[in-house]
């Protein structure tokens, strides 16, 4: 199937600048395309997975993308949908974004020759402001400027020149490639679409009217119940395993609404349509069996943190969910209860009552600590306690690092020995 039926499979198309043009190139030749990110942050998170799951789609059908860090256009700061303007980074910090993203970039599309990453510095920082104006300024219409969406949306608060002739920035940055790479397709996001249009007729008018350059923009990525995707309580899902673990990301994915999971099967997997499809079946017949969220949360999982991270995020899954610890090793605790409620204490042997209450404060009370012992409702590294005189050694699993209790079916707690 060509590239482009399956992008509209999947429900990944917003807009197109010219559809049979691009289905035409996209199937008689191997294309260069891109997308761009700019350094404002050192790390991804999924919503901004999602334009370059496109890319991977083009690379994996046997086009090159070629991924644009803005170590130059974000120096300057593109006008975000917020009604205010961004606070201009330090250049030693734009460096570090930088190479922190080029790195995340690599995990995701690879090393070898079918896959590169620019940077525009390289190039728009070898503009004089005078070249700025003469060769590119006078090509653009303040009028057509003021109409771009993102431009518009701000006028009442208020832009800045800086931010106003970013797309100016952004169109040079794709004559630049389609010059010196020939590259023909930029995607974005849908509110990239400006952007890209920018682009797209400034090669025109330098170029020619003639040249096969295109803008595909996908679609604002909306849950089942209204809200933006990627959005939770606890903030955003970032690609960064140090600031979102790999179990995390795991169970992020794998706890997705009824509703959703197939469009997410279609985005963020490269399952074929007949496996999807299977899926979206099971979804229907035995939802409660969560096959379908089981196998985005594996595929999005082992794309992103890889094979490894897949079979530790599962363990750490099935060691909670059936109480069977023993056998985590301290780097899955720290990821599996990162979020649980936890207290320091002392290395030295204490009454398993007494360090319930005093050493923990997991129980409230001596007497409900020993009605719960009684009753076979704490577990200690997995194991049941009901003796009442038993005695705690912090010391002796989890490399004398946690000890973890577990009251009843889903109430943990990690005590962690100093």
């Amino acid at each position: 199937m060509n590239i482009i039926d399956d992008l509209k499979w999947r429900g990944a198309i917003n807009q197109q600048t010219d559809e049979a043009g691009l289905k035409e190139l996209a199937t008689n030749e191997a294309v260069a395309l891109y997308c761009g990110i700019d350094p404002t942050g050192d790390s991804m998170h999924i919503g901004h997975l999602i334009p370059f799951m496109i890319l991977k789609r083009f690379q994996l059908a046997g086009h090159h993308p070629y991924v644009l860090v803005g170590g130059g256009t974000g120096a300057i700061g593109d006008p975000s949908g917020k009604n205010s303007e961004r606070v201009l980074q330090t250049m030693a910090q734009v460096n570090h974004n930088e190479a922190a993203l080029s790195a995340q970039m690599h995990k995701l599309f690879g090393n070898d020759d079918n896959f590169t990453i620019v940077n525009n510095y390289d190039w728009l920082s070898k503009i004089s402001l005078l070249d700025f104006l003469r060769d590119y300024g006078k090509l653009f219409s303040v009028n057509t400027m003021l109409n771009k969406e993102v431009v518009a949306s701000r006028l009442e608060v208020g832009i800045s020149y800086t931010e106003f002739t970013y797309q100016i920035l952004q169109s040079v940055d794709f004559l630049h490639l389609y010059r010196e790479a020939h590259v023909q397709l930029q995607i974005g996001g849908a509110d990239q679409w400006g952007n890209i249009t920018a682009g797209t007729d400034l090669i025109h008018r330098l170029e020619g009217n003639e040249t096969k350059v295109y803008g595909l923009t996908i679609p604002l990525l909306l849950k089942a119940d209204g809200t933006k995707f990627g959005k939770t309580a606890g903030g955003a899902v970032w690609l960064d395993p140090e600031r979102t673990s790999p179990y995390e990301f795991y169970q992020f994915w794998i706890n997705q609404d009824d509703r959703d999971v197939v469009k997410y099967l279609k985005y963020f997997t490269f399952l074929s349509h007949a496996e999807i499809d299977d899926l979206a079946e099971k979804v229907k017949l035995a939802p409660g069996k969560r096959e379908a969220q089981r196998r985005l949360a594996e595929c999005v999982t082992e794309f992103v943190h890889g094979k490894a991270a897949v079979a530790e995020a599962q363990n750490i899954t099935n060691a909670l969910f059936t109480g069977d610890v023993q056998n985590l090793n301290v780097a899955e605790i720290e990821q599996g209860f990162k979020g649980v409620p936890s207290a320091e204490v002392s290395v030295e042997k204490q009454n398993i009552v007494l360090w319930l209450v005093d050493a923990t404060k997991f129980e409230p009370s001596r007497r409900q600590a020993r009605e719960d012992l009684k009753n076979g409702a704490i577990r200690i590294n997995g194991e049941k306690i009901t003796d009442v005189d038993a005695v705690i050694d912090p010391a002796t699993a989890f490399d004398g690092k946690f000890v973890i209790v577990r009251r009843g079916k889903k109430r943990y707690f990690l005590a962690r020995v100093k």
